[in-house]
């Protein structure tokens, strides 16, 4: 069987399907990793072979531009497109039925469709993908939930197509409610921006419109049944493996510590984390330190330049630690809530304090993580305060609830189907749904 997976060039996105996209190729099946060129680099650390599709997407600096834009527009107070806020635009994070309005729903998806999937799908991303597609024929297209590129390559080849999500599923939950609201509505108001734009870039490869499109044929969900949303639709849980990269692991990891560690980890640059306006680097990791814990703060360069002098005593700065090895050393770990550090995590029963970035789903999966015990949230980024952030640490170690929790989650985890576990299934979906 030939699988293609399909990622847009977003490091954690690829690592993401590198377990799986493993237990493919270990299964005896033939596999191939699509993204832009900026994103192959990954692919071909992770041991597999890269297909490179359309322009390099440099995401990093289309946020910065767009932030750039907008504080220029705000500053000048103008009140055109270029002034909006698209990460408040395309929020696609609430979970309340009773929120879920046409309004809110229609509004976010057009967001959607008119900024962040298109720039993450492109039409010359779609078009390389597409015809490498019809030349290689995969049998099984495995695709990221943001990059629809992906269903539409296997649509237009005949392949069966499953997405694999990297955190809640927040399109299948949005999708579902809109559905609902649209069959409730006249049929001359039934306006659907993601079949609309999904359906005239399915029309150029002579493919009609489906909701498979949206949200795959299947779904290939990573999250533990107890966390994850009630989506309708096949769905076919996988145990979360951990996957970080080429690594060395450092000797002192392995040395037992001497007072409880705690590791803290930002993740993106402090500055797009916490923010200027809030707590700055410096003053977290002394609060933190104020506690007899042995802080390990993974760092990257800008992040070091930042603190503006030497740590705490009691604060190990390093640039690159693999998590999977320093989590397990860990009594608990500090960060935004990103999918790599949240999973990882879980899997090895670390209990968490999250600082969610307001980025997809990091906040619902703190408020849920916290409703399971198993962590505490910072309930209002904005106004954090290193202060604050030292005593959610300390009722985290001291309360051994949170580890309890954890270890329970971790649990759950364990008794999930691995990657190679989830194989058979595959086959057997794709044997039904290929065309």
């Amino acid at each position: 069987m030939r699988v293609l997976f399909t990622s847009f060039a977003a490091t954690s996105h690829v690592h993401t399907q590198v377990p799986l996209a493993w237990a493919m190729r270990a299964a005896g099946h033939e596999v191939r990793m699509a993204s832009q060129p900026d994103g192959v680099e990954h692919i071909r650390r992770a041991g597999l072979t890269a297909v490179p599709v359309g322009e390099p997407l440099d995401q990093e600096s289309v946020v910065q531009e767009l932030d750039a834009r907008r504080s220029e527009a705000q500053e000048e107070g103008r009140t055109g497109p270029e002034a909006l806020d698209f990460v408040a635009l395309t929020d696609i994070s609430e979970l309340r039925p009773e929120r879920m309005t046409y309004p809110y729903m229609q509004a976010r998806q057009l967001a959607l469709t008119m900024g962040a999937f298109p720039t993450q799908s492109d039409p010359g991303t779609i078009d390389d993908l597409v015809l490498f597609a019809r030349w290689w024929r995969p049998d099984l297209v495995v695709w990221d939930t943001m990059t629809f590129s992906g269903p539409v390559a296997a649509m237009a080849s005949g392949a069966a197509h499953a997405r694999l999500l990297f955190g809640l599923d927040l399109i299948g939950w949005l999708r579902g409610h809109y559905r609902a609201e649209l069959g409730s509505r006249h049929p001359l108001l039934r306006d659907d921006p993601m079949a609309e734009w999904l359906g005239w870039t399915l029309d150029a490869y002579d493919c009609a419109f489906a909701e498979e499109a949206v949200v795959g044929q299947w779904t290939i969900d990573p999250v533990p049944a107890s966390l994850a949303l009630a989506v309708p639709g096949i769905r076919v849980p996988v145990r979360y493996l951990p996957y970080h990269g080429p690594s060395v692991v450092p000797s002192w990891v392995h040395e037992p510590p001497a007072r409880p560690r705690v590791c803290v980890t930002l993740g993106l640059s402090q500055q797009e984390v916490f923010g200027r306006d809030r707590a700055s680097l410096a003053e977290i990791l002394a609060a933190v330190a104020e506690l007899d814990v042995e802080v390990v703060a993974t760092l990257n360069a800008a992040q070091l330049a930042a603190l503006g002098g030497d740590p705490p005593s009691n604060v190990r700065v390093v640039g690159f630690v693999p998590l999977d090895a320093l989590l397990p050393t860990c009594a608990a770990v500090i960060s935004h809530g990103g999918a790599g550090t949240f999973g990882t995590a879980l899997a090895h029963g670390i209990p968490q304090v999250i600082v969610p970035d307001l980025l997809w789903d990091t906040t619902r999966k703190a408020e849920r993580l916290e409703a399971a015990g198993a962590c505490l949230r910072v309930a209002d980024p904005e106004e954090l305060t290193a202060a604050e952030l030292r005593a959610l640490l300390a009722r985290v170690l001291g309360e051994p609830s949170f580890a309890t929790a954890a270890a329970r989650l971790r649990d759950e985890m364990r008794a999930t189907p691995a990657p190679a576990d989830i194989v058979p299934t595959l086959e057997r979906l794709t044997a039904e749904f290929r065309r």
